[in-house]
Order: C-alpha cells, then sequence, then structure tokens
C-alpha cells in the first residue's frame, strides 16, 4: 500500500485536491476530519481521550489498510499542537512494518489565496476553520506551524493551479497509477 499524506495549512485545498487524487488513482481517501468528528461527538476537542483515540483510529486504519490489499490511501492533515511530535514516524512505522510505502506531499499557497479558501462555503459542511479572524489569530499564535518532521517528496504551490493540475501534478511527480 502506498499512502499519500497530504498536508499543509488549513484552506490549502488539501480536500478538494485529495478528491481529484482519489479520481486519478483509484487511491481510497481518508479525510481526517472524518476521525475527528467522530471523536468530537464524544469527547472534547484536544483532550486525552481524544488525542488517544484519534491517533489509534489513524494508525489502525493505516496498519489494516496496508494488510489487506488496498493499493493506496490518500490521507489529508493539517499540523496543529493537539497531534503527538512522534505521529509521522509512527504512521511510517506503522505502514512500512506492514509492507507499504508513505509519501509526504506539502501543499502550500500564497497568504492572499489562502485567505479567499478559508471563507468557501464547502469548508463549513465539513466543520472546519471557515472564520479569518479566528485564523489569523491562531496562526499568529503558531498553531499551525509545519513542525519539519516529514521528508516530502513534494512541496506543491496550488496558488495558480486547478484542481485537475495540481492532481496530475502530484500522480506525475509521484509517478502513481492513472484509472482517469
Amino acid at each position: 500500500m502506498k499512502l499519500i499524506f497530504l498536508h499543509g495549512m488549513p484552506g490549502v485545498g488539501k480536500l478538494t485536491v485529495a478528491r481529484e487524487l482519489a479520481r486519478l488513482t483509484g487511491y481510497k481517501l481518508f479525510h481526517n476530519h472524518l476521525t475527528v468528528d467522530l471523536l468530537g461527538s464524544v469527547f472534547e476537542f484536544g483532550t486525552a481521550p481524544f488525542i488517544e483515540l484519534r491517533e489509534k483510529i489513524w494508525l489502525n486504519v493505516f496498519s489494516e489498510a496496508a494488510g489487506n490489499s488496498i493499493a493506496g490511501i490518500i490521507f489529508t492533515f493539517a499540523f496543529e499542537p493537539t497531534v503527538r511530535e512522534s505521529f509521522t514516524e509512527n504512521v511510517r512505522s506503522v505502514v512500512e512494518s506492514r509492507g507499504g510505502e508513505v509519501v509526504f506531499v506539502k501543499l502550500i499557497c500564497s497568504p492572499g489565496e489562502l485567505e479567499k479558501r478559508l471563507t468557501d462555503a464547502s469548508r463549513s459542511r465539513f466543520g472546519k476553520l471557515t472564520s479569518l479572524e479566528q485564523f489569523r489569530e491562531l496562526n499568529a499564535a503558531g498553531v499551525f506551524l509545519d513542525p519539519g518532521v516529514t521528508a516530502d517528496r513534494l512541496v506543491l504551490d496550488t496558488t495558480g493551479l486547478n484542481v485537475s493540475e495540481a492532481a496530475s501534478r502530484i500522480a506525475s511527480e509521484l509517478e502513481l497509477p492513472k484509472i482517469a
């Protein structure tokens, strides 16, 4: 199994690009908000049980997928302080121990484009951050700092790219199989 670990700031286009990449490759899409939303229905975000269960779910899904003939998964992710420093190494360890490969891809875009995307109405149905004021406060406080723990195979600036161009570039750069 190949795990495409697609990460970047909130609003950079991870889910949008991941959907198109999944369509192109046939890889499964594992949007991290699925787990966050599940656990948020029972536990307060950032509490010990929330953090523990979130990581267990993520890692168990990766492990089972790697051990069950799943060709590939695209995982969308944004670093934030409640994620353990060891998480990416744990991901790599779990996937590689089952014969899989983790490929880190970072999406970036210009600050102006990022702020424009953050307020898009499509983000609200996933409970994502949509407040520009809140984003600016959190960003200034360093909440979204990338700790630099991923050995990114690709860093892609999506500012001037449409979703098809971004997904195609990822698929080409990583030499992923294309079904569409």
